[in-house]
């Protein structure tokens, strides 16, 4: 295993606090504490906090800031983050109008954000949360309950993050988040899977010349194994499949090309244009584009798609609003 790190148990705390460094101007972390939150003065306005397993970066402290999260809590490597972990975020995230908290459908996740939400609520804290589920590959893979949350987590922190910044109550951004998450499919797909520091091999193997479909962001299993083809021929499977899963197809739609941590730029814009190309072919009409590493699985060589269906005209006002984020 090669890697830049010094021991390997320490790997998120040393991150952490070089985030925290390098950024200082826009996050700082909850001392004793593995968060990080925002700087921006408090407003009183509802807070959006999210988290998970480290080794997703920049998920999710990277989209911390003026705009989408107030703070985002960091478990260990491919871990959830205890209960004590979010209670805190939930304290420091407040401003007095309630935290509503982004969880991706992990069974772990669920339970000790569901846990801090019992405690925080016992405390006069008002929480409320939305599961978001949209890989649309399996259900009921490793660590979940049905479908696992996936990039297009991406999009809910920025939605959500515009409509609490423009004032919107607890109350309110629970009824969009119900509706926008059923809007969000993902599917991917590993050229090779993701060394966990301390365990120093990757999760699962592929030969020079395989890939897997429908890979999750720990390295779960997906559906199929086969020869690796052309860009041309990967989009197709992908969009296929995302098109397919949507009932309503008409209206207009945002994409998310979405690398793994190891994959160029390049390919990921190559890919992109087959994408562009395949969903013409379709009649869908993509009106919003994103492209990047936001959602990766330490140095997976891979790439995920991401389909939203912006069933409310105010939604793309939301993904094109500006932010202070590290990453987005």
């Amino acid at each position: 295993m090669k890697k830049i790190i010094n021991d390997p148990k320490n790997v998120v705390n040393e991150m952490l606090d070089g985030l925290a460094y390098v950024h200082s101007d826009l996050v700082k972390r909850v001392e004793g504490f593995s968060i990080i939150q925002r700087t921006a003065d408090k407003s009183g306005k509802v807070a959006i906090i999210s988290g998970g397993g480290s080794g997703h970066e920049p998920s999710h402290a990277g989209f911390v800031g003026d705009g989408m999260l107030s703070a985002a809590v960091c478990g260990a490597v491919f871990t959830s983050p205890t209960p004590d972990q979010v209670l805190e975020a939930i304290k420091e995230a407040d401003e007095g109008a309630g935290v509503f908290m982004v969880i991706k459908n992990y069974s772990g996740d669920i339970m000790n954000f569901e846990m801090a939400q019992d405690m925080a609520e016992m405390e006069g804290i008002e929480v409320s949360s939305v599961v978001v589920d949209d890989d649309i590959a399996v259900e009921d893979s490793l660590y979940t309950q049905g479908k696992r949350g996936v990039a297009g987590t991406i999009f809910v922190h920025k939605i959500l993050g515009f409509y609490a910044r423009n004032g919107k109550s607890l109350k309110e951004i629970k009824e969009i988040a119900d509706k926008l998450v059923p809007n969000i499919h993902t599917v991917g797909l590993a050229l090779s899977g993701a060394t966990v520091p301390e365990v120093g091999k990757p999760g699962f193997e592929l030969s020079d010349e395989e890939i897997e479909f429908g890979i999750g962001i720990h390295g779960e299993p997906g559906y199929r194994r086969e020869k690796i083809g052309p860009s041309k021929v990967l989009a197709e499977e992908l969009v296929n499949k995302l098109i397919e899963s949507y009932d309503e197809k008409s209206g207009n739609f945002g994409i998310l090309v979405n690398g793994m941590g190891s994959t160029p730029l390049m390919e990921q814009y190559v890919f992109a244009n087959d994408v562009n190309s395949l969903l013409k072919e379709n009649g869908i009409k993509v009106i919003y584009k994103k492209i990047g590493d936001l959602m990766t699985s330490i140095d997976m060589a891979g790439i995920s798609l991401t389909l939203i269906r912006l069933e409310e005209e105010e939604w793309l006002d939301a993904l094109n609003s500006p932010v202070t984020t590290i990453a987005w």
